[in-house]
């Protein structure tokens, strides 16, 4: 799990996705999918890398904890999940 987090809220989402993706093409785990967690301020993206002979990745919505109902909580059950799928990797 690859973390990119920026302090300035105004740091696009966009250069953010091609920092990350450059860290999770250069992990060594190229047999699982590898995913990672873009942080702005208050918006959170999930992204998920496939190494394949053509590497594919997919976003998550954005979640923000400003939005009605503040979506704080679903970012930390994804987080949750996926810290259940790395431990299962390695058992």
């Amino acid at each position: 799990m690859m973390v990119i987090e920026s302090k300035r809220a105004e740091f696009s989402i966009e250069a953010g996705l091609a920092q990350l993706l450059t860290y999770l093409m250069a992990s060594p785990y190229a047999e699982h999918p590898n995913y990672g967690l873009i942080v702005t301020g208050g918006s959170f993206i999930f992204v998920k890398l496939i190494k394949t002979e053509v590497p594919q990745y997919a976003t998550s919505k954005m979640f923000a904890i400003r939005n009605p109902g503040n979506e704080l909580f679903d970012v930390l059950r994804i987080l949750k999940r996926l810290s259940k799928i790395v431990i299962n990797r390695h058992i």
